[in-house]
């Protein structure tokens, strides 16, 4: 079996959890598609960087992210920084054949993803993108309702990606929710629940947003003063597919009270499903000519083969499965030869719709994706 070195571009919160993918597959599947091996780890400090080698036995640390992306030696990149440095670091990683794994969202804008789709022609990797949500159990099993017919025609859906980290004025201004850095809930949660909406009911034709910043100003990260917000705290989209159906979906960072909460909704002719990320366990699915009413399937860690069934699929599912699932489909990919889904281009489709949102808070109407190419 090939074995293929790995380079981590970011060891923040999503730099591990995407390493601790390549620590457990091996228990999660068997056989593993292929090997691969944590090799070269980039952050932007020395420091860190050197933290990071230590913790995991990285064979090499370094501070520019083109040590690891002009490396032969290295196969497989995961590009986990923060938003503003993705695109460059995809060119190069591109323009040199490496397989990549890249967090959301791809870049942070339109023009960004305008120079990735331009690149792409001449790409002979296999990309992915990291939208894990896609990958619980539950959601493997609505996807596979929905290519069934279960629904029969969407008639109406909405989605929610709820967190309260900036319900607090006092909440300091990370990166996250600076402008610069290609901060904002719409690319951070809102990428996700878009994606998955997309993924699950598709034809989305024109989407109408408006935005909302709670306070004008936080504490600067750096412990400098106060520093203005510029990126929006909670956005609110209504999307038309076509033939009419009306959806929404809705992204905060200010609902006092949540903690990871994704939620959907699809209501079609015959039947319809609903989903809660903090009960992962259970995919809600309702028959019209049912006369049960709403029952909850329990959908657990039951992943199709080469699933180890570790740990048991009778056991609850946590938040990092579905990013061992994630990662699974994407070395599957490269071992088979096969394109990824999501794909690079999913992750430009949906940056698109992202910047039509935006465009539409920004001027007050409604956008028509086939404006943005999406």
């Amino acid at each position: 079996m090939k074995e293929l070195n790995v380079g981590i571009l970011g060891f923040g919160f999503m730099g591990r959890a995407h390493a601790y993918g390549y620590l457990n597959l091996p228990l999660f599947y068997d056989p593993v598609p292929l090997r691969a091996r944590l090799h070269s780890v980039c952050t932007s400090h020395r420091e860190t960087a050197e933290r990071a080698r230590a913790l995991l036995n990285f064979e090499r640390a370094c501070t520019d992210y083109r040590e690891i992306t002009e490396d032969p030696e290295i196969g497989i990149v995961h590009i986990c920084t923060p938003n503003k440095f993705h695109k460059e670091a995809l060119l190069s990683a591109m323009a040199h054949g490496k397989h990549i794994y890249c967090d959301k969202p791809l870049v942070v804008n339109a023009a960004e993803a305008d120079e990735i789709a331009r690149a792409l022609p001449g790409y002979g990797g296999i990309a992915q993108m990291a939208f894990h949500n896609r990958f619980f159990p539950a959601t493997l099993r609505a996807r596979e309702l929905v290519e069934e017919g279960f629904l029969g025609k969407v008639l109406s859906f909405r989605a929610a990606y709820l967190h309260s980290g900036s319900a607090d004025p006092e909440a300091p201004l990370k990166w996250k929710l600076s402008r610069e850095m290609g901060g904002g809930v719409i690319l951070d949660l809102g990428s996700h629940a878009l994606d998955l909406m997309d993924h699950l009911v598709g034809g989305f034709e024109s989407i109408w947003c408006a935005t909302a910043i709670a306070y004008a100003d936080r504490p600067a990260a750096d412990g400098s003063g106060r520093a203005p917000v510029e990126t929006e705290d909670a956005a609110l989209m209504a999307i038309r597919l076509r033939g009419g159906c009306l959806g929404s979906v809705e992204a905060s960072k200010i609902a006092t009270g949540t903690l990871d909460e994704l939620r959907f909704e699809i209501h079609g002719e015959k039947g319809a499903l609903r989903f809660d990320l903090m009960r992962p366990n259970w995919l809600e699915v309702y028959e019209r000519e049912g006369r049960g009413g709403w029952q909850a399937l329990d959908t657990v860690q039951d992943y199709p083969k080469p699933a180890a069934g570790f740990p048991s699929p009778k056991a609850s599912v946590g938040w990092i499965r579905a990013h061992a699932a994630c990662l699974h489909n994407f070395l599957d990919a490269i071992a088979q030869g096969e394109p990824a889904e999501p794909s690079l281009r999913q992750g430009i489709r949906i940056q698109r719709l992202m910047e039509a949102a935006r465009i539409s808070d920004r001027e007050g109407r409604w956008v028509d994706l086939r404006e943005m190419g999406a």
